[in-house]
């Protein structure tokens, strides 16, 4: 009799049914980021209602193309994982500044295209880099990813930034009752219910807010049935050297976030992400931001809340996330069908994120719990780390008065503590100690030392 080797979890496809569940889930976890940097930068260059709504339909669209690269792959590029793309917003002050001081689109797109040639070529070099993130280092960034995220989920809670009734009791009122859903159904619901519990607590959520006024559905009326991206719609790309150069600034800063996201997803799936998946990784957002460049949008990155929904759910499939990037797609030719999903206040999404960012925060801790720190300086690094990481969160123009360059890396938490982490890594791991040499278990946590301890001791501690 010949028996069939067991399917990863990874590669499992659940029923229809369930993807579409699952799917429309990571949709609902990432909709809300996705959208905000078009409507940033539009709203910055003062575009109209109606190339606002351009913008957001091309940029739905190209973020269900970058999903479907992503988690199915082909050739050398995806790292077929449950990996959902969007925009990142590493690049909204350079755009903004770009675009405002007469550049406009055409100059913001010829230097995205660039830089997503740029990712490409820089792949196979960041994952060759692969061995400086031990699990000292991946659990520090892990965890500073979602304590970046959770003052977004505080905001949504609020009733989002810039609502006239920001911080109304109300809004966390319905915030709070959405996280007590979730944490319900995932407590006490069946096995299926009980993965799909974020999904449940928005729509519960929305059932909830139409009746007490949070949200109403007028645009969905005036949104178009049909919208397609064409390729160059606002004029064919423009390349100047300024731009450029901040966009590239802006492509390492979302490789290491992306590096970081690959690798905790790996994590969470029980399926490591190895040098060569680092650089399809890699590749593929590479790819995606030429699209973007070609198709009217932005440069694209791996989403951390997404990272934090497959951790809470346990769902690891990337076919679901896949199913996910096919709606994505729906949303980015049927306008209307986005704007039912934007419908959804702010408030149901606070409630939900609250749980998921935590999740990626409390994941964090789970890969620290297994790295020694007694008798090193380990403390040291996730302490300084983690600081380095939270300054630009909780003090948002600590920076304002330093370079474009130096504001675009460090404004960016996850950037700058996974920068400090591989440093200080390398500075008391690495580097000979006074005594002339490194601890061996230095060098094992570290990833220093043979090649072949580093592979074994990240198989161990993971």
């Amino acid at each position: 009799m010949t028996t069939t080797a067991p399917v990863h979890p990874v590669d499992e496809v659940p029923p229809v049914r369930q993807l579409a569940a699952f799917g429309l889930q990571h949709v609902l976890a990432m909709y809300a980021g996705a959208v905000a940097v078009p409507l940033i930068v539009g709203s910055a260059m003062k575009l109209s209602a109606a190339d606002l709504a351009y913008l957001i339909t091309a940029d739905l669209l190209v973020c269900g193309i970058a999903t479907l690269i992503q988690c199915i792959g082909f050739w050398r590029f995806g790292v077929r994982l449950p990996i959902m793309q969007g925009c990142t917003f590493a690049a909204v002050s350079p755009m903004v500044l770009i675009g405002t001081t007469g550049g406009g689109l055409p100059a913001i797109y010829g230097s995205v295209i660039v830089a997503g040639l740029a990712i490409m070529l820089l792949a196979p070099v960041f994952g060759k880099l692969l061995r400086f993130f031990p699990p000292l280092v991946t659990g520090t960034v892990i965890l500073i990813i979602g304590l970046s995220l959770l003052p977004v989920a505080g905001n949504w809670a609020a009733g989002g930034v810039g609502a006239a009734d920001f911080g109304e009791p109300k809004n966390l009122g319905l915030a709070a009752f959405v996280l007590l859903v979730v944490v319900g159904v995932q407590r006490f619901a069946p096995v299926f219910l009980s993965r799909i519990a974020v999904l449940t607590g928005i729509v519960v959520g929305l059932a909830v807010a139409i009746p007490f006024g949070f949200t109403d559905f007028d645009g969905v009326g005036d949104a178009d049935w049909l919208g397609v991206s064409t390729p160059f719609h606002f004029g064919a790309p423009t390349f100047e050297f300024s731009a450029i150069v901040s966009m590239l600034v802006v492509a390492l800063v979302t490789m290491t976030e992306t590096t970081g996201d690959l690798i905790a997803v790996g994590e969470m799936t029980d399926r490591k992400v190895e040098p060569r998946s680092l650089a399809d990784g890699l590749r593929a957002d590479g790819l995606s931001t030429v699209l973007g460049g070609v198709f009217n949008t932005f440069p694209y990155t791996a989403y951390a809340q997404n990272v934090g929904l497959v951790g809470m759910t346990r769902v690891r499939s990337r076919w679901v996330v896949a199913a996910a990037g096919g709606i994505l797609v729906l949303l980015g030719l049927l306008p209307k069908l986005g704007a039912v999903v934007a419908a959804v206040p702010a408030p149901v999404l606070g409630g939900a994120g609250l749980v998921m960012f935590g999740t990626v925060a409390a994941s964090g801790l789970r890969t620290l719990a297994q790295v020694d720190f007694k008798g090193n300086n380990n403390l040291t690094v996730v302490a300084v780390s983690v600081a380095v990481g939270m300054l630009p969160v909780g003090v948002p123009a600590v920076y304002e008065k330093f370079p474009d360059w130096f504001q675009t890396v460090m404004n960016s938490g996850i950037s700058a503590g996974c920068l400090t982490a591989i440093v200080l890594n390398l500075l008391f791991n690495h580097l000979p100690s006074k005594g002339g040499s490194v601890a061996p278990e230095a060098a094992v946590l570290a990833g220093g030392g043979a090649e072949e301890t580093v592979e074994k001791s990240r198989e161990e501690v993971v």
